[in-house]
């Protein structure tokens, strides 16, 4: 420990404010220094007795002490020997520990710290926002919830103060939501500094990039006309909240590019065209292809991708209805199969490249849907013409179950009478429609592509599109166990900066996942911090027979799964923190600063 001064300036005069600090080493590389009491300002005396207090407890040099059990004598030729009463030996304040330490773990394989070093500096009064977002980031990683929940539970259930080397003061709310004010401004320059990275540590290729949007909701009071919180379509029926609409480019290994936060009642129609200029201006003109699904992009938007200078590659999904007009087109030309249970045809029109793809496992799943619809809408007419109903009712139930059986409602004709007519039995009539049933099951298992991939492999063509999985995976990941929804934030600034605490944690998750594939293959990113989560750290205190307090924080030793992981991740754990000893006055006022005593490296 050591005395160190701030200077203010303050109504024209410098004042000199001291406070206790102790470096504590965090790994291998890196010591933090922790403020452990704050003195204010001192006169010489004052302060000459502070550096004696100090001298005292800590000692200018780390010292060798040997601990010996209280029934045995000390050696007479043992220096510095210390006996301990082991039967007062106390385990307390067990933290979660090892996830904690693997998200750091991956936050400095990212080289976050040198992009967020200098675009988050301290605070006058010493507050390091740094060491705030890693804590956020973390937490969202790990075990996500709100930021009163990090504040009132969290930090002190896990062991981030023993790895950042900090106190409580980060974890306080106001501290949290202040953090949150500074991030947002960053993220283009985040996301450019990230795509090095992950062009470095896995080569990764950014020439294909999936695009696709969803919604996340409010679980409190709807907010008036204006700013990102509007009703519209939900992605997660939840039609009676506010939401935001997310829209996200990744790769298809699922490393994302970049994202936008958009009003709820934002039609994903009118998204792609920033889309398209934001990522040419941020990473500049390249030969991309952009993946989607049918439903993002307009006619006019595809045709000036194909007309732009810069030619803009596509792949896009498109609805079934087109395939009638084309089914003459394709019905002369050759299956290829492009794997098992899969095989496409292709067909060139007016400048652009239709890919009818058939799936036999597909084919069975929709097959059977229908069929079970049917059955079930067949089945409610039956009992509803056997009922005795005024013609409203009758209107209403059938509209019922048109909306409970979706698309099979379009293969039976139902004939309502259009004026109403006395209750009695068999008011309508239906009829199952033969041709459109034959229709639905050749188109079974079919789906219809389009792009201006003009000269591409069918085989190349599809694998493309299959891999808006990844996309679909990364909202999963941030809706499942990243815990992005509910957003309780009311400000706009705070919404967009809770959605972007997510999106770091998310780019830690698929870092990880990246190592599991190359190093661990069959593991999932979930799994490794799960199992990694079972390391603890607690704090153990020894009393010596002098009145002293010998303490040692140790983590758990990993068992044999921990073990294993930990080799195949190629991942070595950090040697354990250095022993201290307290004075007993010191050890009983823990609660107002955490000293740092005499290193005990070498105990007996």
């Amino acid at each position: 420990m050591f005395l160190r001064a701030t200077t203010r300036i303050k109504d024209g005069k410098e004042h000199r404010y001291w406070s206790i600090v102790e470096n504590r080493r965090v790994d291998k590389r890196r010591t933090v220094q922790k403020t452990v009491l704050y003195l204010g300002e001192l006169n010489d005396s004052q302060h000459e007795s502070w550096c004696h207090a100090i001298e005292a407890v800590d000692g200018k040099q780390n010292k060798q002490i040997c601990l010996f059990p209280s029934e045995r004598v000390i050696p007479k030729d043992v220096e510095n020997g210390i006996s301990v009463d082991l039967s007062k030996l106390e385990l307390s304040k067990p933290r979660q520990w090892g996830a904690c330490w693997l998200s750091s773990v991956l936050w400095e394989q990212l080289e976050l710290d040198e992009f967020w070093h200098k675009r988050l500096p301290p605070s006058r009064k010493g507050t390091r926002w740094l060491n705030v977002l890693k804590t956020l980031v973390t937490y969202r990683l790990i075990d996500p919830g709100s930021e009163w929940k990090l504040h009132r539970l969290w930090f002190d259930q896990s062991a981030m103060a023993d790895i950042l080397g900090e106190s409580f003061q980060i974890a306080q709310k106001d501290t949290l939501y202040r953090c949150l004010d500074k991030l947002t401004e960053h993220k283009a320059g985040l996301f450019s500094h990230l795509k090095r990275k992950w062009e470095e540590l896995f080569c990764a290729q950014f020439d294909v990039l999936l695009y696709d949007l969803t919604s996340t909701y409010f679980e409190s009071v709807p907010k008036g006309e204006g700013g990102l919180r509007q009703f519209g379509y939900s992605r997660d029926k939840r039609s009676d909240c506010q939401q935001v609409v997310i829209a996200l480019v990744v790769t298809t290994e699922g490393f994302p590019l970049t994202y936008e936060v958009m009003p709820g009642n934002t039609s994903d129609r009118t998204t792609l065209k920033g889309f398209l200029k934001s990522i040419e201006s941020q990473y500049g003109q390249a030969r991309r292809v952009w993946v989607m699904d049918r439903g993002v992009p307009t006619e006019e938007i595809l045709q000036e991708m194909r007309e732009s200078a810069s030619k803009v590659d596509y792949l896009v999904g498109t609805p079934r209805g087109k395939l009638s007009a084309l089914e003459k087109e394709f019905l002369d030309k050759p299956w290829k199969q492009v794997r098992t249970g899969v095989r496409v045809k292709l067909v060139e029109k007016d400048s652009e490249l239709f890919i009818l793809a058939m799936s036999d496992d597909r084919s069975l799943k929709e097959s059977s849907m229908r069929r079970r619809k049917l059955k079930k809408l067949w089945s409610r007419l039956r009992q509803l013409q056997s009922m005795q109903l005024s013609h409203n009712d009758l209107v209403m139930k059938i509209g019922a179950a048109k909306k409970d059986a979706g698309r099979a409602y379009s293969l039976v004709d139902v004939d309502i009478p259009k004026t109403p007519a006395d209750p009695s039995v068999g008011t309508f009539s239906f009829a199952l429609n033969k041709e459109k049933v034959k229709q639905a099951r050749r188109r079974e298992g079919s789906y219809l592509l389009r792009s201006n991939c003009i000269g591409e492999a069918p085989e190349v063509l599809w694998q493309r599109y299959i891999q808006l999985t990844e996309v679909e995976q990364a909202f999963k990941e941030l809706k499942g166990n990243l815990s992005i929804r509910p957003v309780y934030h009311q400000l706009d600034a705070r919404i967009e900066a809770h959605i972007f605490v997510a999106f770091m944690a998310y780019c830690l998750l698929v870092t990880l996942k990246q190592r599991c594939k190359s190093l661990a293959s069959g593991l999932t990113p979930r799994s490794a911090i799960e199992q990694m989560a079972g390391i603890q750290m607690l704090d153990v205190h020894i009393p010596t027979t002098d009145g002293r307090m010998v303490e040692l924080t140790r983590y758990t030793q990993p068992d044999k799964t921990q073990q294993l992981l930990l080799a195949k991740l190629k991942l070595e754990l950090p040697t354990q923190p250095p022993p201290k000893i307290h004075s007993k006055t010191t050890f009983r006022n823990r609660f107002r600063a955490t000293p740092c005593g005499e290193d005990l490296s070498k105990p007996h």
